[in-house]
């Protein structure tokens, strides 16, 4: 009698791994760099906790937005909110995820995190070509108190279709008529000077390695790789430091409904704590869903990020989605995604 309650606790013991192991499955997502660390992070602890595994691929917006088109991934990213006539062409829906500052990083013998200031007018004539020296005039009028170099400004740029790009010069296109006249917003243009590196990955690796550098990207790689970022003016002309509260009070005051695929931008807010280059990152994901098993886990995965993720994206500098946004996310989830004979995919 032992020997057969043993062997049916085995097998019962059996068959719950095998059912565990049906259950799971693996989710696709490609697409920003922004917000790839605080993705990774999710993952992780989504994976220990439900044995779901989400594999997400840091390759641009520009990628992300390519990929969720062409349905070779359950889900897109894109820190460029896509157009209302593009989300209906693809017939995708959009929603915002996170929320992080994409900030300036130097390599400048000397100056520590935080150290410098600039302001948008001159981030535009350094990645302009107009200011080529650390010890220029302007830069220095900024910094009285710093000891600067007579070296020339090696200006790192991104290389890749990005959303990173898009909101950095949307920024820029903000700030300084020439660079709105001269190179203009996107998440690929035509840079007046510099080198290319791919991802925020690659900009950070260019600006650790080449010295008297600027580049620019999201604030937990600037952290992460050691970097020095600088203080940048807002549009209330104070002087701010990049933190998760300058970047919360940036959103404090977005209206998602403004804009279709609730695609807000959040460059140069007003606020006197407001971080300039604050931005959100978006996921895209087919409305009609062939795979809808696929899509109804990807879903998951960002319900579960929604309702157990804010004290890591905190740890990362990120800024959750407010409690409000979220409802009407996953409303839109209920309303919007469905299988191919109509149902809800998302209850």
């Amino acid at each position: 009698m032992l020997k057969r309650a043993l062997l049916q606790v085995s097998a019962g013991i059996a068959f719950a791994t095998v059912t565990l192991a049906a259950q799971a499955v693996d989710i696709t997502g490609a697409g920003a760099s922004f917000p790839f660390p605080i993705y990774a992070k999710w993952a992780a602890q989504y994976h220990q906790e439900t044995g779901h595994r989400i594999n997400y691929q840091s390759i641009g917006s520009g990628g992300g937005q390519q990929q969720i088109i062409a349905r070779t991934v359950d889900f897109g990213a894109s820190d460029d909110p896509m157009k209302a006539d593009a989300l209906d062409k693809n017939n995708l829906l959009q929603f915002p995820a996170i929320i992080g500052g994409t900030v300036p990083v130097i390599n400048v013998a000397g100056i520590k995190p935080g150290e410098l200031k600039l302001s948008g007018a001159v981030i535009a004539d350094i990645f302009l070509g107009k200011i080529t020296k650390w010890n220029d005039d302007a830069i220095k009028s900024l910094n009285p108190e710093l000891t600067l170099p007579g070296a020339s400004i090696i200006v790192v740029h991104r290389s890749d279709g990005s959303g990173t790009t898009f909101g950095w010069t949307n920024y820029l296109s903000k700030v300084s008529p020439a660079w709105k006249e001269q190179v203009g917003e996107g998440k690929a243009v035509k840079w007046p000077t510099g080198q290319g590196g791919k991802g925020n990955e690659g900009v950070a690796a260019y600006v650790r390695q080449l010295k008297n550098s600027i580049g620019y990207v999201e604030y937990a790689y600037a952290k992460q790789n050691n970097l020095a970022w600088t203080q940048l003016k807002n549009k209330d002309g104070q002087f701010v430091q990049p933190t998760q509260q300058a970047f919360a009070a940036a959103a404090a005051n977005a209206d998602w409904n403004s804009v279709p695929g609730m695609g807000v931008v959040l460059t140069e807010e007003p606020g006197a704590a407001s971080w300039p280059v604050t931005s959100a990152s978006f996921i895209l994901i087919g409305k009609k869903q062939d795979k809808p098993e696929n899509a109804k886990q990807a879903l998951a995965f960002f319900d579960w990020a929604f309702k157990n993720g804010a004290q890591l994206a905190a740890e990362l500098d990120y800024v959750p989605m407010p409690a409000n946004v979220i409802t009407q996310i996953q409303d839109a989830w209920k309303n919007e995604i469905k299988t191919a004979d109509g149902a809800a995919v998302w209850k």
